[in-house]
């Protein structure tokens, strides 16, 4: 696979604690540079990030992150917010206990309403799938489509790990097909990223791929340089 395909799905992450306005807008040029899906920051930065970027970048942003145990309210509220500053697409994490508990009900009734609040932006929702059983993924598949999302996400990269191949493929078996699939946390490697993508994910968040393409170009260039000499 070629590496701008790559890129294409790469929504380019930095949700870091320590995130500044310098490495976001380091982020989003990045992100121009090498034609990503979108750039994926804190909500704090999204409307300095969108009068930067304009039109030539889509910003995403998170909410109820990275618990999920946030209010419904405050969900929807965070989600008003991040839509009025300019934000494409949103993020949302689960109620992760309300899933173990197996009230789907009620994850159901929270994405639907976060649903209405983005006003037709893109929705992608994060289950957590290092604490969820195949059993309770299986069922959130059913509850996102139910839910009119557009995504299924695997991870925050917060928790205790991030996507897995068989999560993906799980994902692309029980998903409706209104349904796409996002991998997100741990990918380390291009091969991999491909993997994800050849596994069904349509989108890939993180923070590591356009690093990796850097440093394929800079030895690119460093070889040639050798090579002339």
């Amino acid at each position: 696979m070629e590496r701008k395909e790559i890129l294409s799905h790469v929504d380019h992450t930095q949700l870091s604690q320590t995130a500044d306005w310098t490495s976001i807008k380091s982020l989003c040029d990045e992100a121009i540079q090498y034609k990503t899906a979108s750039v994926c920051i804190p909500p704090c930065f999204v409307k300095q990030a969108k009068e930067y970027v304009k039109d030539r970048m889509k910003i995403c942003t998170v909410i109820g992150f990275p618990n999920g145990y946030h209010h419904t309210a405050v969900k929807v509220f965070e989600t008003e917010q991040a839509v009025r500053d300019g934000a494409d697409e949103i993020d949302m994490v689960v109620n992760i206990g309300w899933v173990k508990a197996g009230l789907f009900d009620l994850a159901k009734e929270e994405i639907c309403q976060i649903r209405k609040a983005c006003e037709g932006k893109i929705l992608k929702v994060i289950i957590e799938t290092c604490v969820l059983s195949r059993e309770e993924k299986i069922q959130m598949c059913q509850v996102v489509g139910d839910a009119g999302a557009d995504y299924i996400k695997t991870s925050t990269g917060f928790s205790k790990a991030g996507a897995t191949f068989e999560d993906i493929a799980l994902f692309a078996e029980h998903v409706n097909e209104t349904v796409k699939i996002k991998a997100a946390g741990g990918i380390f490697s291009l091969e991999d990223a491909e993997r994800f993508l050849s596994l069904g994910a349509d989108r890939l968040g993180s923070s590591r791929i356009v690093k990796l393409i850097k440093e394929e170009e800079k030895a690119l260039t460093e070889k040639e340089g050798r090579e002339e000499a």
